[in-house]
């Protein structure tokens, strides 16, 4: 029986992921549980999302990745709770998993503030499931104004609304924008997918509110040029099938997609240590939690303020740092040296806004527009994981530059579900009509 500290890591996101990558062939045994088998390259889930690039090459199985470690096992799992005194981790299944060191890295979801209800209508973008259903909703859309226009001899145009100027807000509208202006133009005929809406709603006085206002104004702009609707200071209230309140004012839609609020895993919860309001948990500044100095809670679940004041941002190449800092810190501990504060090194903050469009603030240098946009292509693509990922996207990436084609534009479900939503447009003969075909149509593209 090996005698090796062992090390537990709950999620293979970014945090947990790079945690492994630096503990792989030290002198400790590594168990990595997820509930998934693989990584997702969070930062281009919305190219999933609309129809740029297919799953498969954003992800990667976290085996495959990890292959080359010898100390590392993968366990797929799902963990709903820890016992700290005992030094164990329990899964769904009951079975428990002991640890000498534990790093929690479970990562967020999006938050409804208090409406949960709202995610059926409004799907957020977390996950390569939300970014198939959010891909399936939005051409969906199309295929159904276009078959009722072909049925009845017209159709109004359609409406999407995003909800949330954030990075991941403004990518979805952005490319939403393009998807019906270019890539899908030339393919329907008794519609004009030009004239769909796409309307951003953001609460604050602007979009990208972490950047620059000379970056966030210029982000503003570049989606107006694409044809977004941007809307500032503009709360959503509500959310019903079909339609977002703004403010006191019901506003009829086609798609409505999510793009605000982050709450942490509730597993942080389970450890017993306080969390602030969006669940993550208020770590000590080597990323421990207070009063265990072996469990450590990193990424978007880690609640920790810089130097200077400010919290360290929920972004990826925070969970990044954070990892390989926790697992240096356990190295150090097995060595008997003295640990590290954590420091976050801040290389940059960009958001991409559509073809040719992008923002990016390196160290106070700004950059707007086509450079902005190569410099994010470049950076996406050095940090995706997997040399064929590479390849494909950039090949993807080159390929929709020049034909501005999407070549993911799959519509998926089962023959049952298709039928549901076509069957919104044809209502049944033994009962009254008491909406028109296009307000069911617009309901049922609102909802799964």
């Amino acid at each position: 029986m090996s005698t090796k500290p062992k090390v537990v890591i709950v999620g293979g996101g970014f945090g947990g992921l790079w945690a492994a990558k630096a503990l792989a062939n030290e002198a400790v045994d590594v168990t990595l549980i997820d509930r998934k088998n693989h990584h997702v390259f969070q930062p281009l889930l919305y190219q999933v999302a609309t129809a740029v690039l297919s799953p498969g090459e954003i992800a990667t199985p976290i085996r495959r990745i990890l292959h080359y470690a010898r100390n590392i096992e993968v366990i797929l799992g799902e963990v709903t709770g820890f016992d700290a005194a005992n030094k164990k981790v329990r899964l769904e299944d009951g079975a428990e998993i002991s640890f000498d060191y534990l790093i929690v890295a479970a990562g967020a979801r999006h938050a409804y503030f208090g409406h949960d209800e709202w995610e059926v209508s409004a799907p957020g973008l977390k996950t390569i499931e939300d970014a198939v259903e959010i891909r399936r909703r939005v051409l969906l859309a199309f295929e159904l104004a276009e078959r009722e226009a072909y049925l009845k001899g017209s159709h109004e145009p359609l409406n999407f609304v995003v909800v949330g100027g954030g990075p991941t807000g403004v990518e979805l509208a952005g490319a939403i924008a393009g998807i019906a202006r270019q890539a899908l133009a030339k393919d329907f005929k008794a519609i004009d997918t030009k004239k769909a809406r796409v309307v951003l709603f953001e609460g604050s006085d602007r979009v990208l509110g972490t950047f620059a206002k000379e970056l966030s104004d210029s982000a503003k702009t570049q989606l107006e040029d694409l044809g977004v609707e941007v809307k500032l200071n503009s709360f959503v209230t509500d959310i019903a099938p079909g339609k977002v309140k703004v403010g006191e004012e019901w506003i009829e839609c086609d798609v409505v997609l999510w793009a605000t609020g982050v709450a942490a895993s509730p597993i942080g919860k389970q450890l017993g240590a306080e969390t602030d309001k969006a669940g993550r948990v208020l770590v000590e500044p080597d990323l421990s939690v207070p009063g265990h100095k072996n469990i450590f809670v990193i990424g978007d679940m880690a609640s920790l303020k810089q130097e200077n004041g400010e919290p360290v941002p929920g972004v990826s190449p925070a969970a990044m740092q954070m990892g390989a800092a926790t697992a240096s810190n356990i190295l150090a501990d097995t060595k008997a040296k003295n640990r590290k504060n954590f420091r976050y090194v801040d290389k940059g903050t960009m958001a991409t806004i559509g073809r040719s469009k992008a923002i990016v603030d390196i160290q106070g240098f700004h950059f707007k527009g086509f450079i902005a946009w190569m410099m994010w292509l470049f950076l996406h693509v050095f940090f995706l994981i997997g040399f064929r990922n590479r390849i494909i996207v950039m090949l993807e990436w080159f390929w929709a530059y020049l034909t501005r084609e999407r070549s993911a534009r799959l519509i998926t479900g089962d023959a049952e579900e298709l039928r549901n939503a076509l069957a919104f447009l044809e209502p049944a003969e033994s009962e009254p009509i008491k909406e028109t075909p296009s307000e069911k149509a617009k309901a049922k593209v609102s909802v799964k």
